[in-house]
């Protein structure tokens, strides 16, 4: 196939967790491989939490937290992106060994964090080693795009490309597979616009990105230029985007 490519063998400091949903039992080889993961890059137990949209009660933020708890984790920060902060709540959202980004509304979540400034330093943060958590909503923001997001919204994802996320991966990201069965066709119909691979979870399956690698956990699936198969572990460096001429 004629067209530039681009290799991602930059990013051996990326660290990142992706779940599809969290607290389940069908979760827990993805909480056993973040644990050896912290532990593999000398990181300590406190996780910050950054909402989706407003949480006044922090119902989610306390679900999370005994979900941390129960494996050694204390989720100890809650950072409202619609509250004013000041420089130092920022620091100490940054000072914790890790950050989790909540499942909710893609969209509204990405323009909070962008009308925060947030954003740039989360990228920074992650691109030098620190360890961001996504679920859900969160996880697709640690991707390219969250064109893929416009499925859940009866859209079409290719109209939605130019929704520009962190960045911080070759690929994109969809979470809860199995919720509908016209997601997999849908998914396939779009791989044939955009450039990148998608990897899509169900319930229960979930990736890695440490040390320059891809690490799927469970079975999700790789779905590119129309085709769908089974996704595997694999470098960052093995990833090309092929641009059609």
């Amino acid at each position: 196939m004629q067209g530039s490519s681009r290799a991602y063998g930059r990013s051996v400091l990326i660290n990142l967790a992706f779940y599809s949903d969290q607290i389940i039992p069908e979760n827990e080889a993805i909480a056993e491989t973040l644990l050896a993961l912290m532990a593999s890059n000398g990181l300590g137990s406190k996780i910050g939490y950054i909402a989706s949209g407003p949480e006044p009660d922090q119902r989610f933020f306390r679900e999370r937290r005994a979900y941390y708890l129960h494996h050694g984790l204390d989720l100890c920060l809650f950072h409202d992106l619609d509250e004013p902060h000041t420089p130092s709540d920022e620091d100490a959202l940054f000072r914790c060994d890790a950050i989790h980004l909540s499942g909710g509304q893609t969209g509204g979540f990405l323009s909070r964090l962008k009308r925060s400034g947030l954003i740039l330093r989360l990228k920074r943060w992650a691109s030098e080693g620190g360890l961001l958590i996504g679920t859900s909503a969160g996880a697709i923001i640690l991707t390219p795009t969250i064109a893929i997001d416009a499925l859940f919204i009866g859209q079409a994802p290719e109209d939605l490309m130019n929704e520009t996320a962190l960045e911080l991966v070759p690929f994109e990201f969809f979470p809860h597979l199995s919720s509908s069965p016209t997601y997999l066709p849908d998914l396939v119909c779009y791989s044939r616009h955009t450039p990148r691979p998608i990897i899509a979870c169900n319930d229960g399956d979930g990736l890695m990105v440490t040390k320059g690698a891809l690490v799927c956990i469970g079975r999700p699936v790789w779905i590119e230029k129309g085709k769908a198969r089974p996704a595997h572990s694999m470098p960052l460096s093995a990833f090309r985007l092929q641009h059609d001429s």
